[in-house]
């Protein structure tokens, strides 16, 4: 047994006990109202999700297990999942055992190359098209599909959506890194080695040019900072909705994968780095500070967006935005791009607040992330978000694992029709 499997073993009893407990004591406690305009906008805000990997809070940011994202960004993505798991960082021994668990299971069938060279490829389709079509011809390996048609007991659903999310996880740098080389006539699939850590063997078998080790320790910031978000977004949502149907991990990471494809979603990282390259096409280099905030201001006052700024949660700086300004500072100081990210940082919230733009005039993740990965010649725009969805699945399939673990039952709830409504606010 996998040490990380043995934690939960010895964590998962006294957690059900209390989500037994609370059901018991407090079940018809309300503990939320919810509005016509909450449930015509989204159900922004209101509190209906469980999610103990994450939160997102108003004032503060990312906090997962109870660890603000800043701390953790010196970590390692495995970290990051034993965290995410167990509510505590791993000690070296458990981060190894782990490490070695992935690297054991890495190894991406031969039917999945063949597949994704001879078809998945042809006609340019996006990366996470590709992705999520390799997510979906995997499913056959599903573990947990297997012991529940064979009739798996409901007390073991979690161990073998645990085995199919660590199978999932193991296999996805080999995945991610060859998408892009074929997708992208990069040349030869580069080989994986069993020296390195996950990220850094994404790094590696990526095969981009220059400083290795910077790359390297990029994509493991990367990976750690897009990990988790809480369970009300997009792709957590549908993740966990496909999960409650008792779905295997396969259909339900790339049903939430799908939602991370969305422009709304995971795309936006796409906007943010086209923005900064737009400036300076326009400027023919970096521009100063007034004829950026003209340049800003004339762009809000026609009734467009700065990509990179607002938040649906937050109203304080993104601390993920924070954390990769900070990295970019130390490695690409002198890079035009950067630059560019820095004086919009100092600008763009200024204007906002002047023009009572937004609620949140301050960014989020997507304004400087892009331009780390087109720092290190990663041009292709649309790859970004394979990369966005490669480490979110740390945080969907944690979340998933602990649904199975906790016996929750499918979701589902009440609609109403608009009819409902207007006798409803009628009364």
């Amino acid at each position: 047994m996998s040490m990380l499997k043995e934690k939960l073993a010895s964590l998962i009893p006294a957690q059900r006990e209390r989500i037994k407990n609370l059901v018991k004591n407090f079940g018809e406690k309300i503990i939320s109202e919810i509005s016509l305009g909450q449930m015509l906008g989204g159900l922004r805000g209101v509190k209906s999700l469980l999610c103990d990997t994450s939160e997102v809070v108003i004032d503060q940011g990312l906090i997962i297990r109870g660890y603000p994202i800043a701390d953790l960004a010196g970590k390692l993505p495995e970290e990051i999942f034993w965290l995410l798991l167990t509510g505590e960082l791993p000690n070296i021994q458990e981060l190894e055992d782990l490490q070695s668990e992935l690297k054991k299971r890495s190894k991406v069938p031969q039917y999945l190359w063949s597949t994704l060279k001879t078809c998945l490829i042809k006609d340019d389709p996006h990366p996470m098209t590709i992705l999520i079509s390799c997510i979906a011809i995997l499913e056959r390996e599903s573990k947990f599909y297997y012991h529940y048609t064979r009739g798996m007991k409901k007390e073991e659903y979690w161990e073998y959506a645990l085995e199919d999310a660590l199978d999932l996880i193991a296999m996805l740098p080999s995945l991610a890194a060859g998408i892009y080389r074929l997708r992208y006539d990069k040349g030869h699939l580069i080989n994986s080695s069993h020296d390195l850590d996950w990220a850094g063997n994404l790094a590696h078998m990526m095969g981009v040019e220059g400083n290795q080790e910077n790359f390297a320790n990029m994509m493991r910031l990367y990976m750690v900072l897009h990990s988790d978000h809480e369970g009300g977004n997009v792709s957590a949502r549908t993740c966990h909705v496909i999960g409650s149907a008792l779905s295997d991990p396969y259909y339900a990471v790339l049903g939430g994968l799908a939602g991370l494809a969305g422009p709304l979603h995971g795309l936006a990282n796409q906007e943010g780095v086209r923005f900064v390259l737009d400036v300076l096409e326009k400027f023919k280099g970096v521009p100063n500070d007034k004829d950026l905030k003209k340049f800003v201001t004339d762009i809000l006052e026609g009734g467009r967006v700065i990509p990179g700024y607002g938040h649906a949660v937050l109203r304080v700086t993104d601390p993920r935005f924070t954390a990769f300004y900070n990295y970019g500072k130390k490695v690409m100081p002198d890079n035009p791009q950067f630059q560019v990210v820095e004086k919009l940082f100092k600008i763009v919230p200024k204007v906002l607040t002047e023009m009572g733009k937004a609620k949140n005039p301050w960014p989020n993740v997507d304004a400087s992330s892009g331009v780390l990965l087109y720092h290190y010649g990663i041009t292709e725009f649309d790859y970004y978000t394979l990369l966005f969805g490669v480490s979110r699945t740390l945080g969907l399939t944690a979340q998933l694992i602990l649904d199975r673990a906790m016996g929750f039952p499918i979701t589902r709830p009440k609609s109403v029709t608009i009819d409902w409504l207007v006798s409803a606010v009628q009364e």
